[in-house]
């Protein structure tokens, strides 16, 4: 029997309600070469009964339960165990691939260790469109040795979509996983630990259609963002402290831009600034925070509203978004989600 060319690896947790769609994407355009692995992380939900049902239709849907769960970096690092693929594409369990991408995938999949695939952001029904481009690039493009800190620069946000990651499975597994299990970015971490990988192709086209604000940590959003995200970014050591400032600002004001948007959904307050904020940020900027985690939750929306209309550029669509869909809608919002198109 034939080694398979590529193994689509789903780590998956509670997602009943989603993951049917996920895979209708997926099975409509299996060709021949290709497998689909699916672990789940003990979900106590009707997962296990909808994927079961897959596998009982398509014998390439491998399901495997786990007796616990290992987290989001552990489980997928076991699918990509349980693959027998050559590569292995790190998809999710409630998001949709374009019609052809596997076929896009299979046909760029040559002396390669990684393949970048791009994706568009859309709201949790797939009616508006809040991101054309998650990778801004427009054409494709191939980096070699000698690349490395361009392919950081210009991938590693998109890259925090682990869906945008197709890997040599040996590669993946002859590098260090464990130390970035419950970092929640483990294949971020796999792609740029030193020595980073360098024999990568970046495909341009976005080939998944993200469903925004329905993954399973948005409830952790601002911990993540403001405290995981940049801790990982720093700590690759083959990167300029130039190129690590552009991605991901220590402090000042893009992190005081981003707490108002956090206070403004409410998941910003006291407490997540006494835990988090005030012992990573000192002198003006933990000031500065401190008085953000204490402004009404109003105001703090309002300021997002103007921001975003008048100054947001390109996150401003997803952030109007997620107010106006967010406990604390209000006339601002719903006038500022009109202004940029998500209303």
């Amino acid at each position: 029997m034939l080694k398979p060319k590529l193994t689509i690896c789903i780590a998956t947790y509670k997602r009943g309600k989603f993951i049917g769609e996920t895979l209708d994407s997926i099975l409509g355009q299996m060709l021949p070469g290709v497998e689909l692995v699916v672990v789940d992380g003990a979900s106590p939900d009707n997962t296990p009964e909808v994927v079961t049902e897959y596998a009982r239709k398509y014998p390439e849907l491998h399901y495997y339960r786990e007796s616990e769960n290992s987290g989001v970096d552990g489980d997928y690092d076991k699918a990509v165990g349980y693959a027998t693929g050559e590569y292995c594409w790190l998809m999710t369990d409630d998001d949709l691939l374009c019609p052809g991408a596997v076929r896009k995938v299979l046909d760029k999949l040559e002396q390669i260790d990684l393949l970048v695939v791009n994706a568009e952001v859309r709201s949790a029904d797939f009616s508006i469109m809040l991101d054309e481009r998650l990778i801004r690039l427009e054409n494709d493009k191939v980096y070699g040795v000698g690349d490395e800190e361009n392919m950081f620069r210009e991938t590693v946000q998109g890259l925090s979509f682990i869906g945008c990651v197709v890997i040599r499975r040996e590669v993946w597994l002859a590098r260090d996983r464990r130390s970035y299990y419950g970092s929640l970015f483990v294949h971020v971490g796999v792609i740029f630990q030193h020595t980073p990988i360098a024999r990568a192709v970046l495909i341009a086209e976005p080939l998944i259609t993200i469903r925004y604000g329905n993954a399973m940590w948005t409830p952790r959003g601002m911990e993540i963002w403001i405290a995981k995200w940049p801790e990982l970014i720093w700590s690759f050591k083959d990167f300029t402290d130039k190129t690590k400032s552009i991605l991901c600002p220590r402090g000042g004001w893009h992190l005081i831009k981003r707490l108002v948007f956090y206070r403004a959904t409410g998941a910003y307050t006291g407490k997540e600034y006494d835990e988090i904020v005030s012992i990573k940020f000192a002198g003006l900027t933990r000031m500065a925070s401190k008085f953000v985690a204490i402004v009404p939750v109003t105001l703090a929306g309002f300021i997002a509203c103007i921001y975003s209309v008048f100054l947001g550029g390109r996150g401003s669509r997803m952030i109007m978004y997620s107010l106006n869909n967010g406990q604390h809608r209000n006339a601002a919002t719903r006038w500022a989600a009109r202004i940029v198109g998500v209303c």
